[in-house]
């Protein structure tokens, strides 16, 4: 694709249509039904301003028709799913085209919509092999035009909306039927198209990692803290920032933010008025709700279910210990990553979308001195690697397993891949 001047892109270039209420939700229904092809969706979320990740604005639109923008917050405030089962219902009947697909589908799914077919023009770009994949950055490479990026971290769930907020809603789906149809013709010209859609099909089984039960234990600075007693009382601030968060339908982090946590964990208030008068307690809610933290200090301190310092190691050891506990294991993770980066190299693929470096790590941990493709080509199936992955990739394992007791590399490439 030559190198061209964008020209920006300020407004849809069709008629965009406002829905909030089920009257106005039926009658864009009839509409989309009555033209054809994909669907170009989008969804926005209120990230670090609302509590979960529900759509505060569904975008919508099939090639020859209006855009229609969705406000889910009006039609259902308590996120039921009744209201947009006719949707669902012809949403199934095509491909949906979306961008980095995996950012929208589980807040898509909270409301019925499922995807039967997928075109991801983010993942895409990742195998054609483009340096940059954000919309803005494909959008300018494929179409020469120029998105306005500006209102991509606003609070969504702010009524009324703007309209510049809703110009920038409607431009990211009025240019994704043109993108996706240039995506799969430079596929095509790459011969990888056939990989392509066998990652868009993966991405139908897609579902957010399940949340960690001990979900506290990742909170900034906590690492510093030394004693069980501190860790307690971070675990019970913590869980009252979440309980309160949801009750108000806020942010956590916007009550207190992760700091005041560990702050407080590694410096143990004698009292309420030194928590108050504590300038390293900070927040929008941290005297408002000074009770409510108070609580849960006290809660922490009288607490006799102590958390231990440190969790009991599951699964694989981390493969930073690796070279010094178990030589045989990093000398094989090396190996294969050398080779598996030439591969990746060679395609122009970045090296995360061949193969995930946990699949890497997990190969390698096996002990042995020899490995067979059959062995290696079941064991990539069984990590949910890809036909076309396991093509490129289980004979380069293969082989890198087996030389990798006299494979020889730079200490310095060693140790930056470690």
């Amino acid at each position: 694709m030559p190198d061209s001047i964008s020209t920006p892109l300020l407004k849809a270039r069709r008629e965009v249509i406002f829905v909030d209420s089920q009257e106005q939700l039926d009658d864009a229904v009839t509409k989309l039904s009555s033209y054809k092809g994909p669907f170009a969706l989008d969804a926005e979320r209120a990230s670090g301003f609302k509590y979960g990740q529900r759509a505060y604005l569904i975008q919508v639109a099939r090639a020859d028709g209006e855009i229609f923008l969705i406000d889910p917050a009006a039609i259902a405030p308590n996120a039921e799913t009744p209201p947009f089962t006719d949707l669902a219902r012809l949403l199934k009947t095509d491909t949906w085209i979306l961008h980095a697909a995996t950012q929208d589908l589980a807040c898509l799914a909270e409301l019925g919509l499922i995807p039967t077919k997928i075109i991801d023009t983010e993942l895409g770009s990742r195998i054609s092999g483009l340096p940059r994949v954000g919309l803005g950055a494909v959008v300018e490479h494929f179409l020469q035009l120029g998105l306005a990026k500006e209102h991509s971290a606003v609070d969504w769930s702010k009524r009324p909306l703007e309209q510049g907020w809703l110009d920038y809603a409607a431009l990211d789906v009025d240019v994704l039927h043109e993108l996706s149809q240039l995506l799969i013709e430079d596929l095509k010209s790459k011969n990888k198209l056939t990989w392509a859609l066998e990652e868009f099909e993966h991405l139908l089984n897609f579902r957010p990692k399940p949340e960690k039960p001990d979900r506290w234990r990742g909170t900034t600075g906590l690492h510093e803290v030394k004693n069980q007693q501190g860790l307690a009382i971070a675990r019970s601030l913590w869980l009252a920032r979440e309980a309160l968060g949801q009750k108000l339908d806020v942010a956590p982090g916007r009550l207190i933010p992760d700091s005041s946590i560990s702050y407080v964990a590694k410096n143990i208030p004698a009292s309420r008025p030194e928590l108050a008068n504590s300038k390293s307690f900070a927040g929008r809610a941290s005297r408002t709700y000074l009770d409510t933290w108070w609580a849960a200090i006290d809660e922490g301190k009288r607490s006799r279910d102590l958390p231990p310092l440190k969790l009991a190691a599951t699964g694989i050891p981390n493969h930073r210990n690796w070279p010094s506990k178990w030589p045989k294991a990093h000398q094989r993770l090396i190996c294969t990553r050398h080779f598996v980066t030439q591969v990746a190299s060679q395609h122009e693929l970045p090296i995360e979308n061949l193969v995930s470096p946990e699949t890497i790590r997990q190969i390698c941990w096996v002990e042995r001195e020899t490995a067979t493709l059959e062995e290696i080509r079941a064991e990539l199936a069984s990590f949910s690697a890809r036909p076309w992955q396991i093509e490129l990739i289980a004979e380069v394992i293969t082989e890198a397993i087996n030389k990798s007791s006299t494979f020889e590399i730079e200490k310095n490439e060693e140790a930056a891949k470690s």
